[in-house]
């Protein structure tokens, strides 16, 4: 049973930073390709970033780039999402998502087989 678990959640004030986490068990994790999304009250869930299985490839959001950072380790089985420069519209409930296939829809959220059950991180003003 493939299970995903998200951490590093929390509040924290604009221009701060946090890192996510996200460990992965009962599947080889060097074959799957992570993203992580966001989904805020009302809205739907978007495209964050992803990372390919062996990190080489990295695509994010245009509203996160040059702020956010998408990192594994795949001998710890853990994804990890940097997050710097933080702003109040990056209020969201944080999913982590892995991926079988390679998709060049990569921030469709259909194209994900696995889902985290997703960690708060609120920005205040």
């Amino acid at each position: 049973q493939v299970q995903l678990v998200e951490s590093g959640g929390g509040l924290v004030q604009a221009g701060g930073s946090l890192t996510l986490s996200c460990a992965a068990s009962g599947i080889t994790f060097g074959r799957l390709r992570m993203g992580w999304f966001r989904q805020a009250p009302g809205k739907e869930r978007e495209f964050v970033a992803l990372i390919g299985w062996n990190g080489g490839s990295r695509y994010y959001a245009d509203s996160v780039k040059g702020r956010f950072t998408i990192s594994r380790d795949n001998a710890k089985n853990t994804v990890y999402l940097q997050m710097n420069s933080l702003k109040p519209e990056d209020t969201s409930v944080y999913y982590c998502a892995a991926g079988l296939q390679v998709y060049s829809d990569y921030n469709d959220a259909r194209r994900y087989d696995f889902w985290g059950q997703g960690t708060q991180v609120t920005v205040s003003s």
